[in-house]
């Protein structure tokens, strides 16, 4: 005991030396030299203090029940739909060119006009071609006719069959030099090479057209080079929509394809998505573009009455495939923090919420396919803005539930009135 009793005597002298020690006149001095310092961080702390209790309030300061709406979360089958945007191009385009040098004498087609394989698009000056092939046909026909002859002479034995040699040759050089005379003289005829529309054309009777990527054309009083095709045409029904999908949609549609089913597309012009064009899948390309992280697929459409034309902005909605037995809740559920994706989850004991971390697969038309939590959870859909881990929600009435694809979460019935 009196061990204790000196331990605790020279501790408290001790405490009395040091307290002896301070010199209080000199720290009152500096606290009024830094009064607006020492104010400032009482203020800073008071403030933190507050915002602390605001945002974090303990169990006995919390208010009542928020009120909230949920939905209860099921498995289902979810189709995966892919949307991207594409430009309309056509299936086939041809620039007419010409293959000679020489007059336009006539065109036979007008500015936007419907043709068809092989009809006649432009004439050009055929004379000296013409004059040509009827010389080289005539030298053909003589050659016939002089091996007919040295056929006969040769079984009456009056030449030899080297004369006959010579007549079958000399009868050969001629048809195909009639033959090339022929093809030369059918450059004189351009002619429509597909199905489809002609655009503007650029030349006019009396152009001069050049065998090369230069148009010659009269404007006024001067001839003009333009770069550029005499016309060209565009096949527009059917008519292809390209576009491109992301790389990690790839083993997606290629699953989807794994019997080569083609895949249906629905495709809307610019902001007009009132209006849809039903088409079909049929290529898929070769390779991902490296720059873009990509691969580019067409798609083919319908257009009899002309309203797709090629270089239109496209909106594109690709089904590829469908997700089975997956998890699907409303979009706005997911809270999004610097931490990751969140989703609120209602207890079924005491109707309070606690935060489950999520992973969003797939998100489409309003809806997201999750994982991290059980099918059966209760998951916060609105009202979750002013929630807090532990806080006490109540159900809102049913004519406030969101519509979502998930069932909503029961309301507790409510207690018969007293009479």
């Amino acid at each position: 005991m009196r061990a204790i009793q000196k331990v605790g005597t020279g501790i408290l002298s001790k405490i009395t030396q040091a307290w002896s020690k301070i010199n209080f006149a000199s720290i009152w001095a500096f606290a009024m030299r830094r009064k607006w310092w020492i104010l400032t961080l009482v203020v800073i702390l008071f403030a933190a203090d507050k915002t602390y209790d605001h945002f974090n309030p303990p169990a006995s300061k919390k208010g009542g029940a928020q009120t909230v709406s949920s939905v209860i979360v099921e498995r289902k089958d979810v189709p995966f739909v892919i949307e991207a945007t594409g430009t309309i191009v056509a299936a086939s385009i041809v620039d007419v060119r010409p293959q000679i040098t020489s007059i336009v004498t006539k065109v036979n087609i007008t500015e936007g006009q419907i043709v068809k394989k092989g009809d006649l698009l432009f004439t050009l000056d055929d004379r000296t071609d013409k004059a040509n092939f009827d010389r080289a046909q005539a030298l053909a026909n003589d050659a016939q006719r002089q091996l007919a002859r040295a056929k006969e002479l040769v079984a009456k034995n009056f030449i030899s069959k080297a004369g006959l040699d010579t007549a079958e040759a000399n009868a050969a050089s001629t048809q195909a030099a009639a033959r090339a005379a022929a093809v030369q003289l059918s450059y004189n005829y351009l002619r429509s090479p597909i199905d489809g529309r002609a655009g503007i054309i650029n030349v006019f009777p009396g152009s001069l057209v050049q065998a090369s990527n230069v148009v010659v054309s009269s404007t006024s009083s001067t001839a003009t080079s333009t770069s550029g095709a005499m016309v060209t045409i565009t096949q527009l029904d059917p008519i292809n929509v390209q576009f491109t999908v992301p790389e990690r949609d790839i083993p997606l549609l290629l699953k989807a394809r794994k019997d080569d089913s083609p895949l249906p597309v629905s495709v809307s012009i610019g902001n007009i998505e009132t209006v849809q064009y039903p088409g079909l899948v049929y290529v898929i390309d070769n390779q991902v573009d490296p720059v873009i992280g990509a691969v580019r697929l067409k798609a083919r459409l319908e257009n009899k009455n002309g309203a797709l034309i090629p270089g239109q902005f496209a909106r594109i909605k690709l089904e590829a495939s469908t997700l089975s037995d997956v998890m699907l809740i409303p979009s706005q559920a997911v809270v999004i923090n610097p931490k990751g994706r969140f989703v609120y989850i209602v207890e079924k004991d005491d109707d309070k919420v606690v935060m489950k971390p999520v992973k969003v697969l797939y998100e489409y038309q309003g809806n997201a396919v999750i994982e991290g939590i059980e099918a059966g959870s209760r998951v916060v859909v609105e009202g979750k803005q002013n929630l807090r881990p532990g806080s006490k929600v109540r159900e809102a009435k049913p004519a406030n539930t969101p519509k979502a694809l998930a069932k909503p979460a029961p309301t507790a019935p409510a207690a018969p009135e007293k009479k």
